[in-house]
Order: C-alpha cells, then structure tokens, then sequence
C-alpha cells in the first residue's frame, strides 16, 4: 500500500516510516497540515495516519475535510489525546480506526492490516489461481499446497495485482506501491522483482503486457 505519515514528533514518525517500509508497503511522512495537503492533493494514498496535534492545526480539520470531498481513503488517528470524548469525535469525524500514543509497532501493523482487509476491493480476500492460493488476511501465499516465503516488496507485488485481480498494473503504479518520496529506484527494479516473484510462484502466473504493465494470469502459475 502507499501510506502517508502525518507526526510531528521527529524520532516517531521516522521509525513509524521505516517500520512501514520494512513491512513492504511505500510510506510517506510529514510534519505539518499544510505538507500533508499537498502531498495528498499529489498522490493517490491508500491510508493516512494522522497524528491530531500538529504544528500548524488539528488533524481533526485535515480528517474533515478529506471526509467531505467524498475520499474513501483509509485513516487512523495515532494521538496521545487518550480521553473517550476525544476517541468519539475521531471516529465520528470519520476515522476507520483510533490509537493511542505510545503504541507497540506491531499492534499498529496489525491494525493497519485489518483496516486495509475492509477496504480490499476483493469480496474474499482468497484468490485461487490454479495451485497458488493467495490470502490476502493472511497474508501469504502457496503453492501446490506448500507455503512460499516471499520478502516483504515481494508479497507487495503480489498484493497488488492480486487486489486488482484481471485488472493491468502499471510500472509506475507498482513503483508507487513499492517506494515511496525520496526512495532511490533503480531502473529495472520492478523487472528484478517481478523475476524474483515468477521464480518462486511459477513463469506464468504473472503476465507481461508488453509497454503497459503487468496482470495475474487468469488460469494461474504453469
């Protein structure tokens, strides 16, 4: 997924950042409102995590406002403002999820994950493909009915594709799913990926739409 970061709290936000990479998803991170407006107005995001003190306003004002231009981008408010009242008005202002500061890294993953599942444009999050199974809740994959362990960019690839299942992925489009602002990319670094996913799962399951982009094979790996 391509998330953005909204923390004003330096040491925080970069180790929520590079948490997030690790974990094989593109993330983006900023400091203020006005940063966040416009790398939102920029980019397609797929979730927002939105700290409510900010230097230049309350992220209760960006939340608002993405809620009424009609975004169903995901958001979780990560705050420190821990009272009830406080719980009830993000959510009613139209947070998906609310977490209180500080908070365990992997309890964070996990419920990005489980938000994200509701948002998943698969009506099941199982794809069979053949004799690869892709759960997307599980995040995993098999195949003839053993476990293939993919590296986290790996599984983002599959991720992807499968969530747009019979649908063209772009080069750019899986960039984006990869990298995120500022992250070096090498020029054939989706190629190399795409490579290293076809080894593992089967030459066919991935299909190259020569100039365009990349899709699932509809009758899965060979």
């Amino acid at each position: 997924m391509r998330l953005l970061i909204v923390e004003d709290e330096r040491p925080l936000g970069s180790a929520v950042q590079e948490r997030l990479r690790r974990a094989g998803h593109a993330a983006d991170w900023f400091t203020t409102l006005a940063d966040a407006r416009a790398a939102l107005a920029a980019i397609a995001y797929d979730f927002l995590l939105l700290d409510l003190g900010l230097p230049d306003g309350s992220g209760r004002d960006l939340l608002r406002e993405i809620r009424r231009g009609g975004s169903a981008m995901a958001v979780m408010i990560a705050t420190a403002q821990d009272q009830i009242s406080d719980r009830i008005a993000g959510l009613s202002d139209g947070a998906d999820d609310y977490i209180v500061k500080p908070y365990d890294f992997d309890e964070l993953l996990a419920r990005i994950d489980a938000v994200s599942r509701r948002y998943g444009a698969l009506a099941s999050n199982r794809l069979v493909l053949g004799g690869v199974e892709i759960d997307l809740g599980r995040r995993s994959l098999s195949r003839e009915g053993q476990d293939v362990d993919l590296t986290a960019r790996e599984w983002a690839v599959i991720e992807l594709l499968a969530r747009r299942a019979g649908a063209l992925c772009s080069r750019e489009q899986i960039e984006d799913a990869l990298y995120g602002l500022g992250e070096e990319i090498e020029s054939n670094a989706i190629e190399v990926f795409i490579s290293r996913v076809r080894k593992k799962v089967g030459a066919g399951l991935i299909l190259t739409v020569r100039g365009r982009g990349y899709r699932l094979a509809r009758e899965g790996a060979a």
